[in-house]
């Protein structure tokens, strides 16, 4: 017998007493207010929150960004008051947005605690587009700010396939010579638009 065997049987042998789950009903952490903790945890990992009273105010703040002020192709399904300059239904393959400067797309709700914001395909064609675009802002009603992800769990449900995932910040990375570098695989910078109404 093999000394990988021996080892495979010991392991067999072994009998490991139950354990119950831990509980997870406990009182998990809560903010005083979710939206300065929320715009806090996002300026820290790059990003940046503006509040605005409505959705068409969105394209007055975005006027006043650098980033927007020198974009040149801009795409939204929103009503933002934007020039919105992309056929986005004419793109076939996705690979063809890589030149789109600036997404504006609607996020179904954010996390305090970590600043990120959840994101679908349901009204987009191409979920590339979070990933390939040199600007994204996300636009999330200001009510919908939940304290803990835990909280934000509860809020998902999959009853069938789709695509959905939690974006905090803009890409980044420290792997090169343990410098952060912003934009480094996706959007150069994220804002997240908090709209009152």
């Amino acid at each position: 017998m093999s000394r990988r065997q021996d080892i495979l049987n010991a392991i067999r042998a072994k009998d490991v007493p139950a354990a119950e789950l831990p509980s997870l009903d406990i009182a998990w952490t809560r903010y005083e207010d979710p939206r300065a903790r929320f715009t806090q945890v996002l300026r820290s990992v790059g990003g940046e929150c503006i509040v605005v009273p409505n959705l068409r105010a969105i394209g007055e703040e975005l006027n006043k960004q650098p980033q927007f002020q020198s974009a040149t192709r801009i795409y939204s399904p929103l009503d933002v008051g934007l020039d919105n300059n992309v056929d986005f239904a004419a793109i076939e393959d996705p690979h063809d947005l890589e030149n789109i400067d600036m997404a504006v797309l609607p996020g179904e709700f954010a996390v305090a605690e970590n600043g990120a914001v959840w994101v679908t395909d349901k009204s987009l064609r191409h979920r590339v587009t979070y990933f390939i675009v040199q600007h994204l802002v996300l636009v999330v009603a200001a009510d919908q700010i939940l304290h803990n992800m835990h909280e934000a769990y509860e809020r998902l449900s999959f009853t069938q396939p789709g695509f959905g995932v939690f974006i905090s910040g803009p890409s980044k990375t420290a792997d090169i010579e343990q410098s952060l570098v912003i934009g480094a695989h996706g959007p150069r910078s994220l804002i997240v638009c908090l709209v009152e109404t």
